[in-house]
């Protein structure tokens, strides 16, 4: 399976808009670990989850095959940055106590990267994988941004977006002990705030890259009126999987 790599070329876009992931994931995942000394965070991109791993672990490795996002990442004495894939990682066997996968697991050769988790993974730790959804906004809003994702970007959605709708139903999870929990990350944006996020979308980014043009502003022309000045309520849904390695 050919590497993907879908946000090297809009790191900064990335760094600034991309949501982060809710206290109560965290309370929940550290709850399943009873050993703190070192956890590896997968696909990091700018270090969301990997900082954040910084203040419960001793030591923290983040991977990631873009360089461009890792550059973009918060820096801690105790978290380490490497660049490589998923599947194929410099660490020693029986390592971590820890190992997350967040909104990407989808891009994975996911077999080989279970084997790998199997690999660098000390007899019982916890891997979780999770990913979230599309906003829900309000009745008003949500048909026009609907039809922005299934009409006007849809075809430029890499197949492996399936994965999210579905919620990874159809990776296998070969893992025992298997919980699932499900988030809900709110944020309140104006409208601007809302279309850079839209423009962090690896499918806005090849729509851009073949016709020169931004999809994005049709969205704008679409919500101007009906989103206002004002700031609204944005809900992603979250969904979690986890399980003893």
């Amino acid at each position: 399976m050919a590497i993907l790599d879908r946000f090297s070329g809009h790191a900064d876009l990335y760094a600034q808009y991309r949501i982060d992931y809710p206290t109560e994931l965290y309370t929940y995942l550290f709850g399943l670990v009873t050993n703190r000394q070192k956890a590896w965070d997968c696909a990091t991109g700018n270090g969301q989850v990997a900082h954040v791993l910084a203040e419960e672990f001793a030591t923290v490795e983040a991977t990631d095959i873009s360089a461009q996002q890792m550059e973009k990442a918060a820096q801690y004495p105790n978290l380490h940055y490497t660049v490589c894939p998923a599947e194929r990682t410099p660490f020693p066997e029986g390592s971590f106590d820890l190992i997350t996968v967040a909104q990407a697991l989808h891009w994975f050769d996911a077999d080989a990267f279970h084997h790998e988790v199997r690999r660098v993974a000390k007899p019982g730790a916890v891997l979780a994988e999770w990913g979230y959804g599309m906003a829900d906004i309000n009745p008003v809003i949500n048909p026009a941004f609907y039809h922005f994702y299934e009409h006007i970007i849809g075809p430029y959605w890499d197949v492996n977006r399936k994965h999210i709708e579905d919620r990874y139903a159809r990776i296998p999870f070969p893992f025992s002990r298997v919980e699932h929990r499900e988030f809900t990350v709110i944020r309140v944006w104006n409208l601007d705030r809302f279309l850079n996020y839209l423009r962090t979308w690896s499918s806005v980014q090849k729509y851009i890259q073949q016709h020169g043009t931004d999809p994005v502003l049709w969205m704008a022309e679409q919500l101007t009126t009906a989103w206002g000045n004002d700031e609204r309520e944005v809900r992603f849904p979250v969904f979690l999987r986890a399980g003893s390695v």
